[in-house]
């Protein structure tokens, strides 16, 4: 009952998926990290919407420099 190749019996075909299963998991892990990587918060510090607010605020006049400068401050500490 034992074949040279140990493939023998029609069971060759199990293994040859079995390759092809694990090499799309392979695939797809890949695009998945460098989705992940490639992410805008991993390229770099992004401002919170506070900030963003803040500088809205200044730009349409609500908040004089002073202030401006004083409300960043304590936003990024």
């Amino acid at each position: 009952m034992w074949y040279g190749d140990h493939m023998g019996g029609g069971w060759w075909w199990l293994m040859g998926t079995g390759w092809l299963i694990f090499l799309a998991l392979l695939v797809v892990l890949g695009y998945l990290l460098v989705r992940h990587l490639t992410k805008p918060e991993h390229r770099g510090p992004r401002r919170s919407s506070a900030e963003e607010l803040l500088d809205e605020r200044f730009a349409r006049g609500d908040l004089d420099e002073a202030e401006y400068r004083r409300r960043r401050d304590v936003l990024r500490s």
